[in-house]
């Protein structure tokens, strides 16, 4: 872990190469978000990261949220999913899955991305399978006004979990 120090003395390029997949496959945002330091406080970071996910336009918003993969898709099968996503995947249980599981999974997946023009996206790592099942099909029925802005908060909330796994809280618990 590095302390905010560390990360406000980061070249571009070595700040890149460690937090350019805090947003799934978006290099884009902490490119532009490097240019805000330094940073007080690894909440600052976050904050800085949120305002510019928050000030982009919902087609940029809709682009993020494209970025993400389907959950227990082809490329968890495949193993083609970043390291941060499929460790994010096996820690819901999404990996091994039922049958059944896989099968509604699937079907509402595919359900979602037609509904929404993107992929499901919810914080893997704060839900189960049995609540990311209930999720996805409750958030079906949403108009998309309001789903928008619910998927990109759970990008936020992925963004700061990768964070905090990245640089040390500073927080004097």
């Amino acid at each position: 872990m590095m302390d905010i120090s560390e990360v406000n003395s980061l070249s571009l390029e070595d700040f890149l190469e460690i937090f350019g997949n805090v947003v799934e496959k978006c290099p884009f945002v902490p490119a532009a978000v490097w240019s805000a330091r330094p940073f007080a406080t690894l909440a600052d970071m976050e904050a800085n990261i949120a305002e510019l996910i928050d000030s982009l336009p919902t087609a940029g918003k809709a682009g993020i949220l494209r970025c993400h993969p389907d959950l227990a898709g082809r490329d968890l099968q495949s193993g083609t999913l970043t390291v941060e996503s499929e460790q994010e995947q096996a820690a819901a249980g999404l990996r091994s899955l039922e049958p059944t599981d896989a099968t509604s999974l699937r079907r509402l997946n595919l359900q979602y991305k037609e509904r929404f023009g993107y992929p499901f996206v919810i914080c893997a790592r704060l839900n189960d399978r049995a609540a990311i099942l209930r999720q996805l099909a409750e958030r079906l029925a949403n108009e998309l006004q309001r789903e928008l802005p619910l998927a990109i908060e759970e990008v936020k909330k992925i963004c700061c979990l990768r964070l905090r796994r990245i640089v040390a809280s500073d927080s004097k618990l």
